[in-house]
């Protein structure tokens, strides 16, 4: 009986302890107090600040003791003005309340004190979530897509607008508070450039063959009128159907713009570039604003970056781009992920171990039809237990139970080189044994990895060492056939990124959206 009470009594002690903790008062953030200095002021009634269902909103009113802040009509006006221009930054004016604050200040001498604390919450509100929109995007890329890993970018925006209201520095936090980025202040310039394009009502381009010079096609009216509209063409047109020299030149200049190979030959991807309206360009650079919203605000030092649709590569150093190369993405079926990550290590001579996906869908349809299929590629089967196996011993019906590793050399998958850096998807950076693939224009080829031109080149640059790491010595690695590993001491940073829409000289640029990702997220902006 008394192991009973004792029991009782410590289940009851546990209990208050659990009652205890849970009934711990939260901490919350200490935000600067706000500075009013206007002769008026009005008290807001906590029902109206619970009304938005903001954590965010009632901890702002308390650095107000719950009192309006937004008498000044310097201060209103300011904000007003940038929710009803957030258009030219690609945001939508609709998404913050800008018509009903409107009316509200049109009869600002005429509101009583429950209608002025109601302006008031809506000023804060939306120019907060004007603010924030600017900082980190309007959507959340972690929540859109499987295969980004970004890191998510928060800001304290009660304490940054305090800050900024007793200073009256409110056009300084809508300025810093946006990317720094070269790309960013393009696509901005090209949101104003697009902007000052008339309404185009071009007929939609129909050519079912190739143009080549001299041809005459009757798709060349509208194409030439498309060229015109572009200012790809200059001066006056007779609009005639042959593929003259004028509409040649002008047809390179566009396929240059748009990252097509400059041939002056008019196929398929030249037809659908030209078929974009102006409409559907302006959803484009709106679609990557937002995204460059949900980048870091500032680079590393030193920094590699590729842009996945323009198939290229870039090394950045001290603010100066020292190396650029021509890459190979994923395809549409296997994404080249967008991630941020810090390069670690250079493997020169990789073995190459087929991965699952490429198993399922490549090697494995190849062994039904070939049993020497791997042997040929020179890549060893291994069982569980590490043995070799021979092709014709491997079952076809557990494929999986396997290890399928490619020797080094010049036709290994990967190349002559790997470059690693931690991330979740197994991708790297590495060469290729289709190194004719740099020649096209298109380049979304690989199955998710990146695949660079002249990588050699790239890690001597890396290791920036001509004692320890000339090139003769890494010739002579590679002569070996050895697989070595080397550790990356400058710290570089890796951003595998996404834009198809920038300015360049005050030219719109544009290019090839490779995984259809620019309307979707631009609808998804709208809804």
């Amino acid at each position: 009986m008394n192991k009973f009470y004792f029991l009782l009594l410590l289940c009851f002690f546990i209990s208050c302890k659990e009652e205890q903790k849970n009934t711990l008062p939260e901490i919350k953030k200490v935000i600067p107090a706000i500075v009013i200095t206007d002769a008026k002021t009005v008290d807001i009634d906590t029902a109206l600040i619970n009304a938005y269902n903001s954590k965010t909103l009632k901890q702002f009113y308390l650095s107000s003791d719950n009192k309006t802040i937004w008498g000044n009509l310097k201060k209103r006006t300011y904000i007003l003005s940038q929710l009803k221009k957030s258009d030219e930054l690609g945001l939508n004016p609709n998404d913050y309340r800008v018509k009903k604050m409107d009316v509200y200040e049109k009869q600002i001498n005429k509101l009583n004190n429950k209608q002025l604390a109601e302006y008031d919450l809506l000023l804060t509100h939306n120019f907060e979530k004007y603010v924030t929109h600017l900082y980190e995007g309007k959507l959340n890329p972690k929540y859109l897509y499987r295969d980004w890993a970004l890191v998510d970018k928060n800001l304290d925006i009660n304490t940054a607008l305090v800050k900024s209201f007793n200073h009256n520095t409110l056009d300084s936090l809508v300025e810093n508070i946006q990317s720094k980025a070269q790309t960013y202040k393009q696509l901005l310039n090209a949101l104003k450039l697009i902007n000052n394009f008339p309404d185009d009502n071009i007929k939609t381009i129909e050519a079912a063959e190739k143009i080549v010079p001299k041809d005459t096609n009757t798709a060349l009216i509208n194409i030439k009128k498309r060229l015109l509209y572009w200012n790809d063409m200059s001066g006056n047109d007779s609009l005639t159907t042959i593929y003259d020299n004028k509409t040649v030149e002008s047809v390179k200049k566009f396929q240059a713009r748009h990252g097509l190979f400059p041939d002056g030959v008019i196929g398929a991807s030249t037809i659908h570039a030209l078929n974009f309206s102006k409409e559907k360009r302006k959803h484009q650079i709106i679609a990557n604003l937002e995204r460059w919203r949900w980048y870091p605000n500032e680079f590393s030092e030193n920094y590699f970056i590729v842009n996945i649709p323009d198939y290229s590569l870039k090394v950045v150093e001290n603010q100066d781009t020292t190396a650029v190369r021509n890459v190979v993405v994923g395809t549409s079926k296997r994404k080249t992920p967008i991630l941020t990550s810090t390069l670690k290590t250079i493997v020169f001579n990789p073995t190459w171990t087929v991965p699952p996906t490429i198993l399922k869908e490549d090697v494995v349809p190849a062994m039904k039809r070939n049993r020497n299929y791997l042997k040929n590629k020179n890549i060893t089967i291994y069982d569980t237990a590490g043995h070799i196996v021979d092709p014709a011993n491997w079952n076809i019906n557990k494929p999986r139970s396997y290890r399928y590793i490619q020797s080094p050399g010049y036709n290994n998958s990967l190349g002559l080189i790997k470059i690693m850096f931690p991330n979740n998807y197994s991708v790297y950076l590495h060469d290729t044994n289709h190194r004719n693939y740099f020649e096209r224009s298109n380049r979304s080829l690989s199955s998710g990895c990146v695949r660079v031109e002249n990588p050699l080149e790239l890690a001597q640059h890396i290791l920036d060492d001509s004692k320890n790491w000339s090139k003769d010595k890494i010739d002579t690695i590679i002569a070996r056939k050895k697989t070595t590993s080397i550790r990356i001491t400058k710290k570089y940073k890796l951003y595998q990124w996404y834009w198809t829409a920038w300015s360049e000289k005050n030219q719109l640029i544009f290019r090839y959206d490779v995984y259809n990702l620019d309307e979707d997220l631009y609808s998804k902006l709208r809804n």
